[in-house]
């Protein structure tokens, strides 16, 4: 069974050792949907598997009317045909290209699938049109995170994951990086966990 084209759809059950996390929910997708838990609770377990990085031990993922993995029917869709973009809570950046060259990147790599995601309103909406050209080494950390999330965004998802992207920052980084992640999601229509 899957759900309305805005939901996702998890029917599963993760482990890890001796960790167990059954979930049972289709959660409409319509701007930023948080997820809270503790230290341990299985919050990034949880979106590794969404994304196709981690397998659940048994269930089912469906995103709209596409299933992304199903244990009774062995389906499982590769990460990279999903369409979820993994925002990681460590930036993951190409230390040996500049801002621009991160950009690029993912913006070829997209194959410009999904007009609505230009590479100019990326850039405006994360506002990375004065470093565009600097290192990768030279920014700071909410520097770094806008420069991840507009790297996420021009793989040109059609969900946005975004696991802890204000760990590590300090205060001033936090209040520098919230209204990106708090009004992305609107700006390209694309629904964020």
């Amino acid at each position: 069974m899957s759900g309305p084209a805005n939901s996702l759809t998890l029917s599963l059950l993760l482990e890890r050792g001796d960790f167990r996390l059954r979930l049972d929910e289709t959660i409409a997708l319509d701007g930023v949907t948080a997820v809270f838990g503790r230290s341990g609770s299985g919050k990034t377990s949880l979106l590794r598997a969404i994304a196709g990085l981690d397998r659940p031990a048994q269930g089912r993922i469906v995103f709209g009317d596409d299933v992304w993995f199903d244990t009774d029917t062995r389906q499982s869709m590769k990460p990279h045909r999903r369409g979820a973009g993994y925002l990681f809570q460590d930036a993951r950046l190409f230390g040996h290209l500049s801002v621009a060259g991160n950009l690029a990147f993912a913006d070829k790599r997209s194959g410009h699938q999904g007009d609505a995601i230009a590479f100019e309103d990326v850039v405006a909406a994360t506002g990375l049109s004065d470093l565009l050209s600097r290192n990768i080494g030279g920014l700071s950390g909410g520097e770094r995170q806008r420069v991840a999330l507009a790297r996420t965004l021009l793989a040109r998802p059609r969900l946005l994951l975004l696991d802890e992207p204000l760990t590590g920052l300090d205060r001033a980084a936090k209040r520098e990086i919230m209204p990106y992640l708090r009004d992305v999601p609107a700006r390209f229509g694309v629904p964020a966990l």
